[in-house]
């Protein structure tokens, strides 16, 4: 795949579409930028116009690099920011797929005339023309909610026809679902789990008790309605806040056989599609949805999401083989965020949270929800890293902390006594109880969303850079800055 043809896009070449075959301790500052925060020294422009082509010609050479079948996942609580990445880096792959997860993933992305799209089913390599995007069976596929988000797309001039399939073997989410996600959260009353209501647990609920319906079901409408009934039934004797009729069941079976009407051309032997891709070397790159420390099994169970966003998530979600699989990237934010319940170790609580979440503009796209806000958890970040193997990491959003004379990293957690505790655990008592021992770093107090190449940030961000890769081992090859295509940083 040839990358040699780039137009210019925002004085930056690397981010045109092309055309192709397939705690403590704040001293914060205020939050008025145009009066508080110094813009930084300003680089001649025959300096600029060169520092933009080197950062470029480096962002190219990251970028091809890249195996063929790549992912993009996250290091935190998810929000880190992949969906940008994503969406640049499918300038350059033919394939964008997503592996688990469902509606409950917000990815927020910008297209080369700075409009905003909220994606949450639909891949983020969908504002690129000639990208592919695959639904794969790990998915957990709420009909109503895909097609809005299509129509969404298309109203706005994006194009779907023939660029989106959906898994034959994904599970489908029905409004029922997130009925009794809400009711289950109601019965956890003061231990809720914080999810986004979306129905994403009920649904893999259903997959892993055996009586889901998948996506190639409803080109059987004759057992259609018997699947649903037992669906419902179940969800009635468990849920006695759901209130379930015969005309319930006939208004859904009516419902589906329009969407499946809609539906059929997107439907796809994903598994087939994805392995003859990678037979014919082309490039695929997959999409995570949450991240790592929402995984069913090495996240802070019960707080945590209902499927794997880790590394193994994308064998199981989309039918390739692990020898296939090459490059992850990690995606983690200068600092950490979470939402809804469960421990946070590095949680900055009162005003200076406050200030780090209207900073950073720390609000869900799923929900619109606040988000919890924390210095960055190296703990935490390790413990992703060893899961993951990660090659590379793209630390986003380093541009809010501007606002802050001095930045902390949380480096290590001891026990009560002051022994050490090595690895991130899995009790929750442990983790509630733990201390964590911060770094301070120096804040560099100057507006650097401007910056695009890494040599002209302040010597206290590329410090700050540098210190999380001393502490992690692992190379920061992409800075977020901002939420432009353009406002990345190749290192």
């Amino acid at each position: 795949m040839s990358l040699s043809s780039l137009a210019t896009l925002d004085s930056n070449p690397l981010f045109t579409a092309r055309s192709r075959a397939f705690g403590t301790h704040l001293r914060p500052r205020q939050l008025s930028r145009p009066s508080n925060v110094v813009v930084c020294s300003v680089i001649p422009p025959s300096a600029s116009a060169l520092s933009v082509a080197q950062s470029a010609c480096q962002g190219l050479s990251r970028i091809e690099s890249l195996s063929q079948v790549s992912g993009v996942l996250g290091c935190q609580w998810g929000d880190e920011g992949k969906g940008k990445l994503v969406d640049i880096l499918a300038q350059h792959f033919d394939i964008v797929a997503r592996c688990q997860g469902g509606a409950n993933a917000g990815h927020t992305i910008y297209n080369s005339e700075g409009k905003k799209f909220a994606l949450h089913l639909v891949p983020s390599g969908i504002l690129n023309d000639d990208t592919l995007c695959v639904i794969g069976n790990g998915v957990v596929v709420h009909l109503p909610g895909l097609f809005k988000e299509i129509d969404g797309l298309e109203s706005s001039g994006v194009s779907c026809k023939g660029r989106i399939l959906i898994s034959d073997r994904a599970h489908l989410l029905f409004d029922f679902h997130q009925e009794v996600d809400g009711l289950r959260e109601s019965e956890l009353a003061k231990s809720f789990i914080g999810t986004t209501k979306r129905g994403i647990g009920p649904a893999y609920s259903s997959k892993v008790i055996r009586n889901g319906i998948r996506v190639c079901d409803l080109r059987h409408m004759d057992t259609f309605p018997q699947k649903l009934d037992l669906l419902l039934s179940d969800a009635a004797s468990r849920f006695k806040g759901f209130n379930y009729s015969p005309d319930m069941l006939k208004e859904e079976v009516e419902k589906y056989k329009r969407y499946a009407e809609r539906l059929e051309p997107f439907i796809a032997d994903t598994v087939l599609v994805m392995n003859e891709a990678i037979s014919d070397k082309k490039k695929i790159l997959v999409e995570g949805g949450q991240a790592t420390m929402l995984d069913i099994d090495f996240g802070t169970y019960p707080f945590v999401t209902s499927s794997s966003p880790s590394a193994g998530g994308i064998c199981t979600g989309l039918g390739i083989a692990p020898r296939v699989v090459g490059d992850l990237v990690g995606v983690v934010k200068a600092y950490t965020t979470r939402v809804g319940s469960g421990p946070f170790p590095t949680e900055i609580l009162g005003k200076g949270g406050d200030l780090l979440r209207f900073a950073g503009q720390e609000f869900g796209t799923t929900t619109g929800r606040p988000r919890r806000c924390g210095w960055l958890d190296i703990v935490a970040l390790k413990y992703c890293c060893q899961i993951n193997g990660f090659s590379s990491l793209n630390l986003t959003k380093l541009d809010v902390l501007s606002e802050f004379s001095e930045i902390q990293l949380g480096v290590s957690y001891k026990h009560a006594d002051g022994t050490p505790v090595k690895s991130f655990p899995a009790d929750l008592r442990l983790l509630e109880e733990l201390k964590v021992e911060y770094e301070v770093l120096p804040g560099w107090n100057c507006d650097i969303s401007s910056v695009r190449n890494y040599s002209d940030l302040p010597k206290a961000a590329c410090r700050y850079v540098e210190r999380v890769e001393e502490l992690v081992g692992a190379p920061i090859h992409y800075i977020g800055v901002g939420p432009g295509r353009d406002a990345l940083i190749f290192k």
